[in-house]
Order: C-alpha cells, then structure tokens, then sequence
C-alpha cells in the first residue's frame, strides 16, 4: 500500500504563489486594495471578458448573478441535477422557482432537447422560464450554440456556471463563457484548477450587470459621488457614501487576489497535465467493460476539474459503499460529483421532487466516482491508483 494519500483533488502551491501572498501581507493593503481590480484586469484578458468582479467565494458570485439579472418569484429558472447545490440554491435566493431538466448521457451537461421540453411544458401552464444556469460539468463545455438558440427563441436568461470549466474550450475557443453567456460563474476553492483558499467571480460583457454586482457585493453601497441619490445636502462630504441597494458582505482580500494573480498564470499547463492524467487513465481504462471513462465531444477541449469513472456496480460484487471504504483503506479518496440536487431532502419538500424524475442524472449517481486529478500525481502514483481501481472492482 502507498504511503501517500491521493485526494480526488489537490491545490498545487508553489514558492511563488507564497511570496506574493507574504509581499501583500507587508504592504499597507490587506482588503479593498490594489489587487483586486488588478485579479479582475487579469481574469479579463485571460478570458476575453469586458467586466470582472471578484468575491468571496463562488456560491456568493452565484447569488449576485441572480440578484442582478432581476430573478423573482414570479419567475422559473433551469439547471441540471447534476450539479452542486449552489447553482440550483441561488434560484431560489432570488426568490424563483428552481427546477431541472436531467443530463446528456454522454457529456454529463445539461440536456438541449430536453430543455426546450421543459419550457413548453412551462409555458403551457403560463409559467415564465426566466433564465437557465448551464454547468460545465467536470470541466466539459455545454452545447453552447444549442444553449443559444434556446435562449434567443425563447428569450431567456443564460448563465454559465463554468467553475469546472477554467481553461476548458469551446470550437477552439479559450473566451467562449462570455461570448455565449450573460454572466459566467467562477470558483477559485482549491480542488479548482487555481485558487485563492476561497473565492469566486462574475465574468460578464454586460456594463450594467457588472455595475449592480459591484455595488451588492459591498453592502449595496455606492461611493461615486457621480451617483449619489443625495446630491448637495449637508449630509454629504469627502466622507460621505450611500446605500442604495440591499447588498452584502461578499468581499475578497488584496491577499487572495495576490494568491489568484499568481495562481492564473500557471492556469494552462495546470490544464495541460490534467488532460494528459486523464489520458493516461482513458488508456488504461477504457477497454475494461466494468467502467465507462467520460467521453469529449469533438468540438470541445476538457479541462478535467474532474475525472468522472462511471463504475458498473450493478454487475460487481461490492457495493458502492463498500468500495469507497476499501479505496480510503488503501488511501485513496474518492468523492461523488454529484448527489442529484433533486433528491435532496429540502428540494422533495419544498417543490415536490422524486425519485424517477431525472433518470440519467440517477442512474449517473449511482455509477459515479471520482477519482484522483492533480497536477502533483506522477506516473507511479496513477500507475497504484488504476491498480487499486481495477483490483477492488470485483
């Protein structure tokens, strides 16, 4: 048995990515500084966005969007079952309604033909699909064209959720998030491919929507005298500020920022060597019938946040449980990615979700592993991991 223990996911940290975190922890700037429109500049021109804003993680980012993009009761919004909780829970943040519509069999995103289903369905029952929170799921791009023709001929809302997806491209395409969506969601936790402990961002190309968001993410308050609401008043002075909007406490530190700048540079061979550990695992695992590997469509570059193993239990001898028990023994963890948002106890409650509803997210679960992706494994290590792999699948 190896001494180490393999993770599903790792940060990797280096000696400089320290020393620009220690450099900002000397200066006179610990929150509200110079690094974070300088983290913000950066994420734009790596991702050919007009407009970034940095916050405290990505769930936070999450809840502006639809904050922002003007989300109420009155309104529908669509995601996949597949997902972390946060995607669907911010519908709900914002006061809509949340539902799903179940997974492309092959891609594990969301599902274009069944979508449009759904929003006939809704609109049938005179209910108003506002916007749909697309997930690159494992770090595999959506149909974006579908996504926007959906979009354009039903006028809806698209958000994509692409906290899997950094460094990932869609038809050659590294900027393709802000192209085809009107606000993209970023995680930088560190099983992400870079990170700043915690954090997130918006990506947009939309001025407005990335001024509300900067506004809510401090309060709601607004300092550009320019703007003030209150204009010549007594009240007012070089200390003065407003709050106009309900907002929150959703700030980064300068520190963070330091940790992401440094972090986002190394951002393309990080990629690089997830897909060359996924290629090594689709080789040594692909002609195994006790396993599907995740496939890549062709018009896409996967960028592996995840290596989803889909293992045929149903065909084996030990259970799921039983497994993940004998891999953590043998010192590997593995995780599941996702539970289906719909089957959690909260969504069968509160909006009548059940089992049955989204059968290929289901059945997904019940298959999915995932197992160790970083850019720290080497040969040896992935070499044990696919042997522990095959051995104790019996």
């Amino acid at each position: 048995m190896s001494d180490k223990f393999y993770s599903y996911g790792k940060q990797s940290i280096e000696d400089d990515d320290i020393q620009a975190v220690v450099k900002v922890l000397k200066s006179d700037w610990l929150t509200q500084g110079p690094k974070i429109e300088a983290f913000e500049k950066t994420l734009c021109d790596k991702f050919s966005a007009k407009y970034a804003s940095v916050v405290s993680n990505g769930t936070a980012s999450l809840h502006l969007i639809g904050l922002s993009l003007g989300w109420s009761k009155n309104d529908v919004v669509i995601t996949s079952p597949i997902t972390f909780l946060a995607s669907a829970n911010c519908v709900i943040y914002a006061s809509a309604t949340p539902d799903f519509v179940d997974i492309d069999a092959k891609t594990y995103t969301i599902d274009v033909n069944k979508l449009e289903d759904k929003i006939k369905f809704f609109q049938k029952k005179k209910k108003n699909v506002k916007a749909v929170v697309a997930v690159d799921y494992a770090g595999h791009p959506c149909d974006w064209d579908g996504l926007k023709y959906i979009s354009e001929k039903y006028d809806l809302q698209l958000v994509n959720d692409a906290c899997h997806a950094m460094g990932a491209e869609y038809k050659g395409d590294f900027g393709y998030a802000v192209k085809y969506a009107d606000a993209v969601n970023l995680s930088f936790h560190p099983v992400k491919h870079i990170t700043t402990g915690e954090g997130g961002a918006v990506l947009t190309n939309n001025a407005q929507l990335d001024e509300k968001i900067k506004i809510l993410r401090t309060h709601g308050i607004v300092k550009d005298s320019s703007k003030f609401i209150i204009q010549d008043s007594e009240l007012t002075g070089p200390w003065y500020y407003e709050m106009q909007l309900l907002g929150y406490n959703y700030r980064i530190t300068d520190f963070q920022c330091a940790l992401g700048i440094s972090q986002l540079k190394k951002l393309d061979q990080f990629v690089a060597r997830r897909n060359e550990i996924a290629d090594f695992y689709n080789i040594k695992i692909s002609n195994d019938d006790r396993f599907i590997i995740p496939s890549v469509h062709k018009n896409v570059k996967h960028s592996y946040h995840l290596y989803p193993l889909q293992i045929k239990f149903e065909n084996l001898k030990i259970s799921k449980r039983e497994y993940f028990e004998k891999m953590r023994e043998n010192n590997i963890g593995l995780q599941v990615h996702y539970i289906p948002v719909h089957l959690q106890p909260y969504y069968k409650k509160n909006f009548g979700f059940k089992e049955g509803d989204f059968p290929f997210a289901e059945s997904f679960y019940k298959r999915e592993v995932s197992i160790p992706i970083y850019p720290a494994l080497q040969k040896e290590d992935l070499e044990y991991i696919v042997n522990k792999i095959k051995e104790l699948s019996v």
